[in-house]
């Protein structure tokens, strides 16, 4: 079920309704929410259920037995049964063929000949954010940090919790574990900024993302008869596409939590803003960049060791993150691109130099902060070419088309005369977003306006471009694929 559906338009108020008649009726809301969420994800394809029960029995029943005993030689046996289980089905979901060709391709470049034959399998929804998700479950409790919980509609509820249950935020356990097991009471002011984060994570995907991703996916398709300048704008596109379409889902996301009285973590903090590679990974898909500082970055050491560690531990993570994004080599450079970019600030010991909001209190940024800021969107555009091109050899021809003469032509193909409101949408959306930097997402300071009108008449604007567009190639949200 998609958040930017009539299905859900129509699904969200009824679970709101009967859950808030549910009111101090814990147990009863847990299982409503449960099976609202089995309702959401059984929408695609019912038979994928059985992997979300398959990973909350496994866990479940690990964190009982850890709660069990102290043998250290024991709690391993049972951390390690919870990777591979968790693990070994994401890789056979999403991996299996991937390695399969792999393999044979080094086979007959030594002459040998090796075949397997892959596996005709569907890619489940959300399969790489439920899973770290659990996994997040039985790491704290074996570590000590959670007290495994012993209700298992609770933890159920907990692992398929609809809201970010297929693309996030991947919440840990021990941020949104006890908030089901808490009796939580309605509040107006909540729920009215829920709904004000959901207009505008609606407006992002439906008026930014999907108007950008008509032009960056025929640019990237017939890349190769198009000028290197018109290759630079669909790379533009695609930067502001899979920014307006990811952060877009968290936001409706973390409000349709706020309605049911959860809160979830944020997970993008105007990272467009950053003034290097460092803070941008700070900003951009918090809740998987933390997750793998935490679980895979620091049991590896960190930034504690020598220079080698560090440059290792860097990459690794990098690496691993990009891969995470899907199986292709054009994840894994995006992701070694990121660490190249990482590790000078990492090494000259400025990986944490800008820690606050860019142009605090100020409406414009220093000159040398808008250079910076500059700078580092150009790196992360280049890199999102790796991200979103077809193949390693697509990328690097955009690449070059990109630095040559042409890139001082000017844009152009059929129909990109139309692009010109899609741009003028995007430097709107630009300007929105600056103002509001300062708050957990843009728009969220309009309730502190004074004047009643204004106020609305901006709510009113937002409700009705998305209205304008909302039924125009529509399109389900890019990170499902992931």
């Amino acid at each position: 079920m998609l958040f930017n559906s009539l299905d859900f338009a129509l699904f969200l108020p009824i679970v709101f309704i009967f859950y808030w008649l549910l009111n101090n009726r814990l147990k009863y809301q847990n299982i409503l929410i449960l099976l609202a969420s089995y309702l959401f994800y059984g929408w695609w394809d019912w038979r994928f259920l059985s992997l979300i029960i398959f990973s909350t029995i496994v866990d479940f029943s690990i964190g009982l037995a850890l709660k069990k005993t102290v043998d250290l030689n024991k709690r391993k046996y049972l951390l390690w049964s919870s990777l591979f289980a968790n693990l070994g089905v994401l890789a056979v979901f999403k991996y299996f063929n991937f390695f399969i060709e792999n393999v044979s391709n080094a086979f007959s470049f030594f002459g040998a000949d090796w075949s397997m034959s892959s596996l005709n399998i569907i890619l489940p929804v959300g399969i790489s954010f439920y899973t770290f998700q659990t996994l997040s479950y039985t790491i704290d409790v074996y570590r000590g940090n959670l007290k495994p919980t012993t209700n298992i509609i609770t933890f159920a509820t907990f692992v398929s919790f609809f809201p970010q249950l297929v693309a996030g935020p991947i919440e840990r356990a021990t941020n949104l574990l006890p908030q089901f097991e808490i009796k939580r009471k309605f509040n107006y002011e909540e729920a009215t900024d829920g709904l004000r984060q959901i207009l505008w994570g609606l407006f992002k995907k439906i008026v930014i993302a999907d108007n950008c991703a008509l032009y960056a996916n025929y640019i990237f398709e017939n890349s190769e008869t198009l000028s290197g300048s018109t290759q630079l704008l669909g790379a533009l596109f695609f930067t502001f596409q899979i920014y307006g379409d990811f952060s877009g889902y968290s936001d409706i996301a973390i409000g349709t939590a706020r309605l049911f009285g959860f809160n979830l973590m944020q997970n993008f903090a105007f990272p467009y803003f950053s003034r290097d590679i460092a803070e941008f990974w700070r900003r951009w898909h918090i809740s998987l960049s933390t997750w793998f500082r935490d679980y895979l970055y620091i049991p590896l050491g960190g930034s504690r060791g020598g220079t080698s560690m560090k440059v290792r531990n860097t990459f690794i993570i990098f690496i691993v993150s990009g891969f995470w994004h899907g199986a292709s080599w054009t994840f894994i450079i995006w992701g070694a691109l990121n660490a190249a970019y990482f590790l000078p600030l990492l090494l000259a010991g400025k990986n944490r130099q800008n820690l606050d909001i860019v142009a605090k209190g100020r409406l414009f940024p220093h000159v040398r902060e808008g250079i910076k800021i500059v700078a580092t969107f150009s790196l992360t555009v280049l890199a999102w070419i790796f991200f979103r091109a077809e193949s390693t050899p697509h990328a690097i021809s955009i690449i070059a088309d990109i630095f040559s003469n042409s890139l001082f032509s000017t844009p152009y193909y059929a129909g990109l005369g139309m692009a010109k409101s899609t741009i003028l949408l995007v430097l709107l959306f630009i300007i929105i977003e600056w103002l509001g930097r300062e708050n957990q997402y843009a728009i969220q300071k309009l309730v502190k306006v004074k004047s009643t009108g204004l106020r609305w008449c901006s709510y009113s604007f937002l409700i009705f471009i998305i209205g304008v567009y909302m039924f125009t190639d529509r399109s389900q949200f890019i990170y499902f694929d992931f």
